[in-house]
């Protein structure tokens, strides 16, 4: 699965968008020097029911921001992007 394709599903189970995620992860402290992707794994669990690869694609955004390595864009494989710039606004907003 691609990570836009994580993203999305996450939107899709939580009726949020990545962005909001976000925002959340960074109320609690998330995304604070020294976070591990360990909060984010549980939180997203406890919260909403999300797995570990879904955990672990939020929390690249929250530790990395949108940008992805270009290693996967444009390839055939089941990991492949789109893009090296995930889109965080939502799946109704994004440009075809």
């Amino acid at each position: 699965m691609s990570f836009q394709a994580y993203l999305d599903t996450i939107e899709d189970k939580t009726g949020l968008t990545p962005r909001q995620l976000v925002a959340i992860a960074h109320e609690k402290g998330l995304d604070a020097p020294g976070a591990k992707a360990a909060g984010v794994v549980t939180w997203l669990a406890e919260d909403y029911g999300l797995g570990r690869g879904h955990a672990m694609a939020l929390w690249h955004v929250i530790s990395k921001g949108p940008t992805i390595s270009t290693k996967h864009v444009g390839t055939d494989g089941v990991h492949r992007d789109e893009s090296e710039t995930l889109w965080l606004d939502g799946k109704a907003t994004k440009p075809s």
